[in-house]
Order: C-alpha cells, then sequence, then structure tokens
C-alpha cells in the first residue's frame, strides 16, 4: 500500500506587490498554520519517506515549517521547478515517476492543480472528508490518500481512498 499526501501552501503574503508571484513568502497567518500541519502529520504516523515541493518561495517555507515539527531525519526532498503551479496531469505524472522504495510520499503545491489532483485520485472514502474536499482546497490543507499497489506508476484516476483531508485554520 502506498500512502499520498498532498499538501497546499501555507498562507502567501501580498504585501509587497513588487514582488513576483514565485518569490512570494508566507503571511503571518501562513507563518502560524504550516507547523500545525507538521504536528498532524507527526501525530498521525504520516511522516513521507520522500517529498516533492514545488520550488516557489511559500512552498519551501510551507515545508520548512512542518518539517521543523517532526523528529528523527528529514525525508529525502526535492525541490521542482515543474511543480509550480502544475496542473493535476503534471502533478500526476511526477507522481507516476517515483521510484521503489518510496511508500509514503508528500507532495507540496498550488490550487487549483493540488485541489484537482486530490478530487481526480479519490475514489473512495469517508463521504464527509470527500464532501469537505469538494468543497475546496484552501491553503495549509492536507489531503492523505492510500493506494492498494505496489508502485507509484500504478497510482491512477478514481483509485486512491481519502483517508484525511484537514484544514488547520488559524486566526489572525
Amino acid at each position: 500500500m502506498l500512502t499520498l499526501s498532498i499538501l497546499r501552501h501555507a498562507k502567501s503574503s501580498w504585501d509587497d506587490s513588487r514582488l513576483d508571484d514565485h518569490e512570494r513568502p508566507l503571511a503571518k497567518r501562513g507563518v502560524r498554520e504550516a507547523p500545525r500541519v507538521g504536528i498532524y502529520i507527526a501525530e498521525h504516523d504520516l511522516k513521507p519517506d520522500m517529498v516533492l515541493c514545488s520550488d516557489a518561495v511559500r512552498t519551501r517555507a510551507t515545508l520548512a515549517l512542518v518539517m521543523a515539527e517532526w523528529d528523527g531525519p528529514p525525508p529525502k526532498t526535492a525541490f521542482e521547478e515543474q511543480l509550480y503551479l502544475a496542473p493535476p496531469s503534471e502533478l500526476l505524472e511526477r507522481v507516476q515517476e517515483v521510484g521503489a522504495g518510496v511508500h509514503n510520499l508528500l507532495v507540496i503545491g498550488h490550487n487549483p492543480g493540488v485541489h484537482a489532483l486530490a478530487l481526480e485520485l479519490t475514489g473512495s472514502g469517508d463521504r464527509k472528508l470527500i464532501a469537505g474536499l469538494a468543497k475546496g482546497f484552501t491553503t495549509a490543507t492536507l489531503a492523505v490518500l492510500t493506494f492498494d499497489v505496489d508502485t507509484w506508476a500504478k497510482v491512477t484516476p478514481g483509485t486512491g481512498r481519502l483517508r484525511h483531508f484537514v484544514a488547520p485554520r488559524a486566526k489572525d
């Protein structure tokens, strides 16, 4: 069985309009929310073997804050330009390329791609979780799906079971 965790970056800042979208940092709320995701991952034994992360500033910062809540060595991490604002088809293609030995994968990216990917892969799960997923994928939201397959190449639309869907919101 394989586990795929899909995380949208935490809330980003729009304070400096001169910054390119790729370079936007996290907002204060994002800095407060991201560690909550890390705690949730640790408490539910979801720490990944590998992380695929967009190379945008806000996704990298989200990952750093999430990983700060984990014990032990950090997982293998790849920061990839192709994941920046990637559509779900490209995200899925990249997931399918992950090699043997990785059983728990975390992908950190952007909407609308990560939301569409989670929707596309979900074939079963708790109806309340699926309904929540259908409503949206706000910043710092985490969807966790499991697949009854032995290689990432066999992860296909509709074959995932939605196990967790959480949005750790912080009050401003």
